[in-house]
């Protein structure tokens, strides 16, 4: 079978051992590149060497999910990783971060690939080629993007999380959050919503949401299911106050009964529309506030419906 090679680089601004850093946190991907939706860790060795992860990723317009091997040496600042289960029409996927020090301040990032596609097959080996070359130039214009304002980022990014104590059981608070297609009847701030699944627990959301002013907002996510302890989701079609939008729902279980539902939210602020949106004296923290406050409303209306919605089943 036919095995291809590419390689990609770009010049960072940064440390190599920050840069090294900011890859090996694998974790935060969703914050960071653009075509990462979800990451979770399933196995990781005691010294912390090798781990094993599944991603969950779009490639040309498409959400795909794969499970891959990762090797770590910061000595050398070489990050290696290795498709385990990988999504047609790959058969074959994986590569080589290298991170080389231009200096104290600079670093130069290449990313190397190496891929087969299921029977060798002309159309899917150049539609894999387009992803890589799409996917890693994101990638990598990201990172270099996120780590270089890395400082600066810190006071425009943010967390948060909404919960409430629910007297019923875990599946129902899960069975409403995940039947998203049925929220414009069940929830009032909800006017349309378009939920699409065909991979069974990758699911495609696009809602148009009212806000209290009466304004109707259209947004576009990606979402990830385990049933039934917790929902993540990346939104990709963002509001003009926000460059990242990521969150999980979460449904937990706790020894005293009933569910513990919470509903985290991790946000980036789009600081060159905010005196548009908010007037000309509006400041970074009232930015923070006023997406803090609008997201905040949502979720909690959200999670009142759930808690009603389960405690009737129990």
């Amino acid at each position: 079978m036919t095995t291809r090679e590419v390689e990609h680089e770009i010049t960072v601004g940064a440390p190599a051992a920050e840069v090294y850093r900011l890859l090996a946190e694998v974790t935060n991907w969703p914050r960071i590149f653009p075509p990462t939706i979800h990451v979770d860790q399933l196995e990781a060795d005691a010294d912390g060497t090798r781990e094993r992860i599944r991603i969950w990723a779009t490639a040309n317009g498409e959400a795909k999910n794969w499970t891959s091997r990762r090797t770590l040496d910061p000595g050398a600042l070489r990050i290696t990783f290795r498709q385990e289960i990988t999504a047609p029409p790959v058969a074959a996927m994986g590569g080589t971060w290298i991170i080389e020090p231009l200096g104290e301040t600079e670093s130069r990032v290449r990313l190397l690939h190496d891929y087969r596609a299921v029977d060798d097959d002309a159309h899917d080996l150049l539609w894999i080629e387009r992803a890589v070359d799409k996917n890693s130039t994101a990638e990598l214009a990201a990172l270099k993007e996120n780590v270089e304002l890395a400082h600066a980022a810190e006071e425009v990014t943010f967390s948060f999380s909404d919960s409430v104590h629910i007297a019923g059981a875990a599946k129902d608070v899960f069975d409403f959050i995940n039947e998203a297609d049925l929220w414009s009847e069940r929830l009032p701030h909800v006017a349309t919503v378009r939920l699409t699944e065909e991979t069974p627990g990758l699911q495609t959301l696009e809602m148009d949401t009212r806000a209290k002013d009466g304004s109707v907002h259209t947004t576009k996510s990606y979402r990830v299911t385990f049933p039934h302890h917790k929902i993540a989701y990346k939104q990709v079609t963002l509001p003009a106050l926000m460059t990242l939008h990521t969150g999980v729902w979460t449904f937990d279980e706790p020894a005293g009964g009933g569910t513990e539902a919470s509903s985290q939210h991790t946000v980036t602020l789009n600081t060159a529309n905010i005196a548009k949106i908010l007037g000309p004296d509006a400041t970074v923290a009232d930015a923070r506030a006023y997406v803090h406050t609008a997201l905040s409303t949502n979720s909690r209306a959200t999670l009142d419906h759930a808690k009603s919605y389960a405690e009737q089943k129990s």
